[in-house]
C-alpha cells in the first residue's frame, strides 16, 4: 500500500521483499479469506485499537474502511460484508486482495525486488538509501512497513525494529496480541477441541477488576482457550509479569440466575430418574459433562430427584461463572498481532514520519499500535501505509525533485 501510495504520487519507487513472493501475510489473514476492513465509522475503528488510538485518527480518517472498500473493488475486488461487519472478498480467496495489489504496483510502474533491507545509509542526517543483502538501493525515502514477531514464517522476524533503534529510535519490547490464552486448570485440555457460541466471558485482575466482558465464541484447547472471543480478550491482558488474570465464562448469557435456576428444576423434575450426567447432556455439549461433574462435586449416578438445592446451586454457579484462570499467553510467534513496536511519541502521526530520522517512514505493524480482530488491524496497515507512502513521495518530490522511496 505504501508502495503504490507513493508511485501514485509520482515518484519512482523500489519495493524490497525478502520473500520469494509479495503478501505471504496477507495469504493468512481470516484465515486464508482476508478480512480486508471493517464497515464501520472512523470512530468505531478507533475504539476497537486499545492502544495508542488517538495517534490513528489523522491517517484512519484519510483512509477511512469506506475508502478502503471503494480502493479494492476500484481495483477490481468484489467485496462482502458478513457477521460484525467484517469485510471479506466475495470469492473468500485472500489471494484476490494480493493479486489485484501486484496488478496496482505493476501498473504504477513500482520496481519489486526480492532482497532484505539490512541498514539505512545516512549522511549528515539525510538519508541516502538503504542497504540490502544484495546491493544498495539509493533513495531520498524510506517506508519501513516490516510487521512484528508474529507469524515469523511470513517474514516478520523484527527486522524493521533493528533499522528503527539504528536511527535512534525506541523500541518498545514486541509482545503477543490477539494470542490464545494458557489455562491453569487442566480441564480445558479434557475439553480439547470443543468450540462453545454465544457464551460470554468477563476478565479479571489480581484485584478482581474487570478488564474485559464480551460475548461471543471460544475454543477449548490442549493447552487452554482460543478463538475470536479469547483473542480479543487478551488484547486487554498486557500485564501478565505484574497481574493475575481470570476468566468468568458464563455458559448461558441469554438466561438470568432466576430463568436459569427455573429451568434447571424443570430439567431434573422431568428426569427425576435419570442419572444427574444425562441431564447434564441436554444442558452443555458432552465433552463438558464429565467436567461439570467434577466442578459441582454432585455423582455422574446421582438420580435426578435426589440432587438437592444446594447442589443445583453449586451446578447454577457453575455454569453462569466458570473460573479458569491464565497463566499467561502463548508465544508471540503464535500471535495474531504484535503489541509494541516503534514508539509512536517519535513519528508524526500524519505523515508517519520520523521525527528522529528525516527521510524515514514508518507503517503498519512495526509501529507501537495493534487492534482487535475483526479486520481492524489490516484496516490500520491500509491506513498507516497510504499515509507513509504519500508523504514519502511528496517528501522526495519536493526535496530531490524526484528520487526513489
Amino acid at each position: 500500500m505504501a508502495a503504490l501510495a507513493a508511485a501514485q504520487r509520482g515518484a519512482s519507487v523500489t519495493l524490497l521483499e525478502r520473500n520469494p513472493k509479495l503478501g505471504r501475510k496477507l495469504y493468512i489473514t481470516g484465515k486464508g479469506r482476508c478480512n480486508v476492513t471493517n464497515d464501520c465509522t472512523v470512530q468505531e475503528v478507533l475504539q476497537n485499537v486499545p492502544h495508542n488510538s488517538r495517534f490513528l485518527t489523522s491517517a484512519v480518517t484519510r483512509f477511512p474502511p469506506e475508502a478502503v472498500k471503494a480502493f479494492f473493488e476500484g481495483l477490481g475486488v468484489p467485496l462482502k460484508t458478513e457477521r460484525g461487519n467484517r469485510v471479506f472478498p466475495q470469492s473468500d480467496k485472500a489471494a484476490d486482495i494480493i493479486d489485484a495489489l501486484l496488478r496496482a504496483l505493476r501498473r504504477a510502474g513500482v520496481s519489486v525486488v526480492q532482497d532484505r533491507a539490512v541498514s539505512l545509509r545516512r549522511e549528515d542526517g539525510a538519508l541516502l538509501g538503504v542497504e540490502g543483502e544484495g546491493g544498495f538501493y539509493p533513495g531520498g525515502a524510506a517506508v519501513i512497513a516490516t510487521g512484528g514477531v508474529s507469524y515469523p514464517l511470513t517474514g516478520s522476524t523484527g527486522d524493521g525494529y533493528a533499522l528503527a533503534r539504528s536511527v535512534g529510535h525506541t523500541v518498545l519490547p514486541p509482545r503477543p496480541s490477539l494470542v490464545p490464552l494458557v489455562a491453569e486448570q487442566d480441564f480445558c485440555a479434557r475439553m480439547q477441541g470443543l468450540s462453545l457460541r454465544n457464551v460470554a466471558i468477563q476478565v479479571r485482575n489480581g484485584k478482581k477488576k474487570a478488564v474485559y466482558a464480551e460475548q461471543g465464541e471460544l475454543l477449548f484447547t490442549h493447552f487452554g482457550l482460543s478463538g475470536p472471543l479469547i483473542l480479543s480478550a487478551s488484547a486487554h491482558m498486557r500485564d501478565f509479569e505484574k497481574e493475575h488474570y481470570y476468566i468468568n465464562l458464563d455458559l448461558k448469557p441469554a438466561l438470568d440466575e432466576e430463568k436459569l435456576d427455573k429451568r434447571l428444576l424443570r430439567d431434573l423434575e422431568e428426569n427425576a430418574n435419570r442419572d444427574f450426567h444425562n441431564v447434564l447432556e441436554g444442558l452443555v455439549p458432552r465433552l463438558m459433562v464429565p467436567v461439570l461433574v467434577e466442578l459441582t462435586g454432585i455423582p455422574a449416578e446421582e438420580k435426578a430427584h435426589s440432587v438437592t438445592k444446594a447442589q443445583r446451586r453449586r451446578l447454577l454457579d457453575t455454569l453462569k461463572c466458570l473460573r479458569i484462570d491464565i497463566k499467561g499467553p502463548r508465544p508471540v510467534e503464535e500471535a495474531i498481532v504484535t503489541s509494541g513496536g516503534v514508539k509512536v511519541s517519535e513519528v508524526n502521526p500524519t505523515t508517519m514520519a520520523s521525527k528522529l530520522a528525516p527521510g524515514v517512514y514508518f507503517a503498519g505493524e512495526v509501529l507501537d499500535v495493534d487492534a482487535y480482530t475483526g479486520g481492524f488491524n489490516l484496516q490500520l496497515a491500509w491506513a498507516t501505509g497510504r499515509a507513509a507512502g504519500e508523504a514519502a513521495a511528496l517528501s522526495c518530490t519536493e526535496n530531490r525533485g524526484g528520487s526513489n522511496p
